[in-house]
């Protein structure tokens, strides 16, 4: 052994007279760094609910819990993330994944308790001392996990797009498609939020596995019009994306569109399978729109002997009559309702109810009435002169176009109005080659037109005046024109919180002459083939009905759905409602066989 061996432990005793190194009290003498990732903090009126922590954690040290006072709100879940510290290795993989940033961690990592389930908590539910710390690991600005921005559809150029009725959108290709469906947190919200509630994660899902047929299968259990859909649906779903809270959602509408064009309509009976067994009930059903036939091929596959009955001579509705063919072609209508119709539903058409076959003989021949008929009368302006010969319905307009008759617009149009109608008849008059003007009374940021509607108008050249209300329609110098005098509007605030109303502006008046004055300012229904006391017995109040239970009217036989049964007056809504209305049939039908399930259940 060396000297320097025997000496070394008493230089240790030179250390007893220095300042010790230690903390008497660690936890509270030395705060964790400004970014340090210590205990869980999340801001719940922010957080949505989406699970997306609850999914990436690899220890399983989160359970999505219900909290009452978040329970309801559109685009919520209600569903808030509690911690179980005898898991979490605090890596901040659930901050980095938070689709709301609402997650977040203290530089807080001190916590002493007797009771262990204490270390259990619900962030932001339960109060805790460094709910409100400023300090501790944030996802950076600009971090994602995904990729915040939507993989873009390629659309035909404006210049291109109004030389036709070519389809504007083109489609995704099998590498945008999975690259979009990448994007997808698989939460679950938009599924609430669908009228249908479609299974949007799954077939998502399907996407990603290249299993398109699983992904058809998935769509037509709550959707019997996909590839429409995928075209033209308002995309509720779209609008509480979690996704889009930080960027822009994931494009639920066309992913949907994808997988169908991705599946060949002789395909469709194979890998659909329906097996159905005949009943021995008959169902009529009025009108051939999206209602309807949801409604036929949900009772068809329950076995019952379904006749649709449809005044014009193809089917769809506002689908096919209503919406031009560069945002939903007839053969993408026609492969959704061909299925419909070859699993046994009977649609007759040029058959008008009240006309070639009356109501009250549907009552007697079947066993359920559904009635369908939508909004088919356009809505008055109200204003003077509006019966002048050269003022068109823009429902009449798209009608005529549609069924390849020429609406004899001219050159020069007017078009009144904000919604879908008035941007379908502006971008369809501007393929007739008119110079268009766009008249809406409110601001563009108000317009009820989908957005991409409006842009797309904004692109193909028809110029939009906003606060602009038409006050009186006048003679033109030609027979063959007409005038509209206009007025400029002040926006007005609600003084009971509503939104602001435009007042006319006397002094700030305008006459302008076209060859035509479209109107497309709203549709009513046309219910002449009821009588007054048919209506009377189903609280008719201004065409609208107020259906109950599964869309059953307080006529014992019949139900009722779509544009003039609900507020949405959209086709996915339509769908449900048909769909709805099935499962009321069916339960209308067979009252005996869901009274045993009720009770087998409560036993």
């Amino acid at each position: 052994m060396s000297l320097k061996d025997l000496l070394s432990p008493f230089f240790v005793w030179q250390r007893a007279f220095e300042k010790p190194y230690t903390t008497i009290r660690p936890t509270l003498d030395r705060p964790g760094a400004p970014a340090y990732r210590g205990f869980h903090i999340n801001i719940a009126e922010t957080c949505v609910g989406c699970g997306s922590c609850h999914e990436i954690c690899q220890n399983q040290a989160i359970d999505m819990v219900a909290v009452d006072e978040f329970v309801g709100r559109d685009g919520d879940s209600g569903l808030r993330p509690r911690f179980d510290y005898g898991r979490c290795c605090w890596c901040g993989l659930c901050v980095d994944i938070c689709t709301a940033a609402s997650l977040r961690m203290s530089n807080e990592y001190s916590w002493i308790a007797d009771n262990p389930n204490e270390f259990h908590f619900t962030a932001g539910v339960d109060e805790t001392p460094w709910q409100d710390n400023e300090l501790g690991y944030r996802r950076a600005e600009g971090y994602h996990l995904y990729p915040p921005k939507r993989i873009e559809m390629e659309l035909l150029p404006a210049e291109e797009s109004v030389k036709s009725f070519d389809e504007v959108t083109l489609g995704y290709d099998i590498e945008q498609a999975k690259k979009e469906a990448d994007r997808c947190v698989e939460c679950g919200i938009c599924v609430a939020t669908c009228p249908a509630h479609m299974d949007v994660p799954d077939y998502i899902h399907s996407i990603r596995d290249g299993d398109y047929e699983k992904g058809l299968k998935l769509m037509y259990r709550t959707n019997p019009f996909p590839g429409t859909c995928g075209r033209i649906c308002t995309r509720k779903c779209e609008s509480v994306c979690p996704v889009g809270i930080l960027g822009e959602p994931v494009a639920i509408r066309w992913l949907k569109r994808f997988i169908v064009d991705q599946v060949d309509k002789k395909d469709y009976k194979r890998i659909l399978d329906e097996q159905i067994e005949n009943s021995d009930f008959k169902v009529a059903i009025i009108g051939a729109g999206p209602g309807g036939l949801s409604a036929a091929y949900y009772l068809r596959q329950q076995g019952h002997a379904v006749t649709v009955f449809e005044e014009h001579e193809s089917g769809g509705g506002m689908l096919r009559y209503g919406v031009p063919s560069y945002r939903l072609p007839d053969a993408e209508l026609d492969k959704d309702i061909d299925h419909i119709i070859s699993i046994g539903v009977d649609v007759k058409y040029n058959t008008r109810i009240g006309k070639d076959i009356q109501f009250e003989t549907l009552l007697e021949d079947y066993d359920a009435v559904f009635m369908s008929t939508g909004l088919s009368v356009p809505s008055s302006m109200r204003i003077h002169g509006e019966d002048h010969a050269r003022v068109l319905s823009g429902l009449q307009v798209l009608a005529d176009v549609a069924s390849g008759r020429d609406p004899g617009i001219g050159k020069k149009v007017a078009v009144i109005g904000g919604g879908n109608v008035a941007m379908d008849a502006a971008r369809v008059s501007r393929r007739f080659g008119a110079d268009v003007t766009i008249l809406y009374r409110r601001r563009i940021s108000e317009m009820p037109a989908d957005e991409e509607e409006i842009h797309e108008s904004q692109e193909e050249g028809c110029t939009l005046i906003q606060k602009a209300i038409p006050v009186e329609i006048l003679d033109a110098d030609s027979p063959e024109q007409v005038a509209i005098k206009w007025g400029e509007a002040e926006m007005v605030d609600d003084p009971k919180g509503g939104r602001p109303r435009p007042v006319l502006r006397e002094d700030r008046m305008h006459t302008e002459t076209y060859d035509c004055i479209i109107s497309a300012i709203g549709q009513s229904s046309n219910l002449d083939y009821l009588s007054k006391e048919l209506q009377e017995q189903m609280a008719v109040e201004w065409g609208k009905f107020t259906p109950v239970e599964y869309q059953h009217t307080t006529l014992d036989k019949v139900f009722v759905g779509g544009d003039f049964a609900n507020r949405t007056a959209d086709a996915i809504s339509a769908i449900e409602d048909g769909h709805h209305a099935a499962r009321g049939i069916n339960r209308f039908l067979n009252p005996d066989l869901y009274i045993n399930a009720e009770q087998q259940h409560d036993i």
